[in-house]
């Protein structure tokens, strides 16, 4: 029962008193040091790292419930938020009551999200989850646009300030701070005491705490688990609901935009730096992030010994490494949860060997291996130009899409930052055409092996790191290399010129967009080749191995460092690759394709798809890039939070998982007809007409033998 205790369960486990507290201080003597601030600068951004403290322990709470990150946590607050300037503005309520309404219309939504969603998933795998919170962060933002239109409020609506309540003003040196700021600087230490007394005080919070830890020993204790994760969710929407109420009273609504990406970034690494559970090191840390980004904002344009100080992502990046570094790898119960929590999805089956050399089986693999064969080669032939463009960019995001399923699917290492190795293959590949002229045969290797160093040098670091430890570094690395190593503010190395499609090998055209689609074909093609190569080999079992019981493969003499470095090494060289293949098709090097939110969309794809397939990457790319480029307007909300969120509700395996199914539907067809006995399809069946023994029925009884005639008896004296 220690783990039960109160005290345990704001501190978290693995940490030693003061020494929890090291990261956050650290943080601000680096603010103190290298971005010193004015007295009233540093007030305003402890205000910041506040509103940042509600979001990082808002995601805490939703950690310890569902081990997940939850993306949609600041979205949980815009339409409350949303609701009470309305209330204020449009219906003239009071301010207190108005307010009052936000924190209930906040509590009810965190139930109701958790009842409609998040249940839904409560035995899918926890990547499945995770993304549903990404489609859900993109419903709550449309929930608070269509908001003000619902109360008939016409135009725009874009980051409205809520007015102060009440005149009061007063500066510390030159910043003026109002009555809103003051609200702030008074609510967020409340709500944080408030929490920390409902977790260590109360019954209800040492039971979520319980739940968190076990939810099957819980449930045997009389815990009501669903019921608490419903509880947990309410509470986490009234923190955001919080935050975002504040933030819009001192900057404005964040109204049609989901969370932030710089925002999101500090409150994960807030999250990490508290060891995901100590809830006062994650406000401290929120709040001393809070600091230096303003103390770096006020020293933007600096330079120290002739170099320009790098901006906020930079740093915070830095900060993440060297958290990854210090931490202690202690091997408590947090660190096997995490592991198993982010199991991926169901492994693929290959095809059952009873029925591989079947004919009708071998002849219906290669009829459908030329049905989409003739239907890639004659479709650029049948495709508007525009189209053609935009069905051979789909193939790129595929092969990229790729690395994700290598990475995660295979080797079990979450990643959210293959943009980063994509927009650095992209660099790299625009860099050699333009400068060097180099064929794009050589180009698209070399943009390989750049990506694939650049994942080991992240993959070395990100070692003692797993599930939600190893996402935000990654997502921290793509923040880095958007907004500073691939920025020409800082590095004047990166191309900005009109990148050539180079005749290959100086002899085949491929400047027309025909030719390009076959190139983009071809790599993909390659691409799925060797990777079927090495799945099947000895390196594809090692991950795969690796990925389901570590420990079990050290036993077995497996290097899991090596595997892991070879998985990222993998990875970075597909996702660099294409990048180098994007640049030529777009012929520029542009920003918005490697944004740091693309990130969440590849993720996003490989889940969809199904992250152990292969097939599935390429269904994932084609639904959520062909959805939006393909459809008409009215039918692109399919490839959006609500199209997410519907594909994982009816298939958490993904679009490959449903390939898959019906392949095994047919094969389970040939058996019977066949009289074939297949145990792996067989127990596949559930219930109903199709419900079967795992083994062969027993034969009919044999026919009861006849009773023996009684032997004739012998007279006394006789021999036989």
């Amino acid at each position: 029962m220690q783990a039960l205790t109160p005290r345990a369960l704001t501190q978290g486990r693995g940490f030693d008193g003061a020494r929890a507290y090291a990261a956050p201080l650290a943080i601000l003597v680096l603010q103190l040091v290298v971005y010193p601030l004015p007295a009233g600068v540093f007030v305003r951004g402890v205000l910041v790292g506040g509103v940042t403290a509600l979001i990082a322990l808002g995601m805490a709470l939703v950690y310890r419930s569902n081990r997940i990150i939850n993306f949609a946590q600041g979205d949980l607050g815009a339409a409350p938020a949303v609701l009470v300037f309305l209330l204020l503005t449009e219906w003239g309520w009071p301010y207190p009551i108005a307010v009052l309404a936000g924190c209930v219309a906040a509590a009810a939504l965190g139930g109701v999200v958790e009842l409609a969603v998040v249940r839904r998933f409560f035995k899918a795998p926890r990547l499945v989850l995770t993304v549903a919170t990404i489609g859900l962060a993109q419903l709550l933002t449309g929930l608070a646009v269509f908001l003000p239109r619902w109360f008939g409020v016409e135009g725009s609506f874009v980051a409205p300030r809520i007015e102060d309540p009440f005149d009061l003003q007063f500066a510390i040196g030159s910043t003026i701070f109002r009555a809103n700021s003051v609200i702030a600087l008074i609510v967020t230490p409340l709500a944080v005491v408030a929490l920390a007394v409902f977790l260590r005080g109360t019954k209800v919070g040492i039971a979520i705490r319980a739940a968190a830890d076990s939810g099957d020993r819980a449930g045997l204790l009389g815990i009501p688990v669903r019921r608490l994760g419903t509880l947990v969710w309410s509470v986490a929407a009234l923190l955001a609901f919080a935050a975002t109420f504040l933030r819009a009273g001192m900057l404005g609504l964040p109204v049609g935009t989901v969370l932030s990406l710089g925002l999101l970034l500090r409150s994960l690494t807030a999250l990490l730096l508290g060891g995901l559970t100590h809830l006062p090191v994650i406000g401290l840390s929120a709040v001393s992030l809070g600091v230096l980004e303003l103390g770096i904002d006020w020293h933007a344009g600096e330079t120290v010994a002739g170099v320009q100080l790098p901006p906020l992502d930079a740093v915070l990046a830095l900060v993440v490494l060297v958290a990854l570094l210090l931490r202690h790898r202690r091997g408590t119960r947090i660190d096997l949860d995490d592991q198993s929590s982010w199991q991926s999805a169901d492994e693929v089956r290959p095809i059952p060997p009873e029925l591989a050399r079947v004919p009708v089986v071998r002849r219906g693999r290669v009829a459908l291996g030329a049905l989409v064969a003739a239907v890639a080669l004659v479709l650029p032939h049948v495709l508007a130009v525009d189209h053609s463009l935009k069905a051979s960019a789909v193939m790129v995001y595929a092969i990229l899409t790729l690395s994700v399923v290598v990475l995660t699917g295979w080797a079990g290492q979450v990643s959210l930052g293959q943009v980063a190795f994509f927009a650095i293959g992209a660099a790299v590949g625009a860099k050699a055409t333009i400068e060097w002229q180099a064929d794009l045969l050589l180009v698209v290797p070399m943009a390989g092996v750049v990506g694939a160093v650049a994942a080991i040098a992240v993959g070395l670091p990100a070692l003692r790191a797993k599930g939600i430890y190893l996402a935000v570094s990654t997502f921290a690395f793509a923040l880095a290399v958007t907004s500073y190593l691939l920025d020409r503010a800082y590095f004047g190395w990166v191309p900005n010129e009109r990148v050539e499609r180079l005749p290959l090998l100086g002899v085949l055209d491929v400047s027309s967009p025909t030719a390009i689609y076959y190139v983009m074909l071809a790599a993909l093609v390659l691409a799925l080749v060797a990777l079927v190569g090495i799945r099947r080999s000895r390196t594809g079992r090692v991950l795969l191995a690796q990925r389901d019981n570590e420990r079990a493969a050290e036993a077995f003499s497996i290097d899991v460092v090596r595997a892991k470095l070879t998985a990222f090494a993998l990875s970075g060289f597909l996702a660099a690759a294409a990048g180098a293949l994007f640049v030529h098709h777009q012929q520029a090097l542009g920003s918005s394709p490697y944004a740091p939110g693309e990130n969440l969309g590849v993720f996003t794809m490989a889940v969809v798809g199904g992250i152990t397939s292969l097939p599935g990457a390429l269904l994932g790319a084609v639904y959520l890039q062909g959805v939006q480029w393909f459809l008409p307007v009215q039918w692109q909300f399919l490839a959006s939070g609500v199209g997410v969120l519907a594909v994982l509700m009816v298939l958490p395996a993904g679009l490959g998982g449903l390939l898959f199914q019906l392949r095994d539907a047919a094969l389970r067809r040939v058996a019977d007809r066949r009289g074939i006995l297949v145990p792996s399809l067989v127990a596949d069946r559930r219930g109903g007409d199709d419900e079967v023994l795992l083994t062969p029925p027993a034969p009919p009884p044999e026919p009861e033998p006849e009773p023996d005639e009684p032997e004739p008896q012998l007279a006394t004296g006789d021999r036989p």
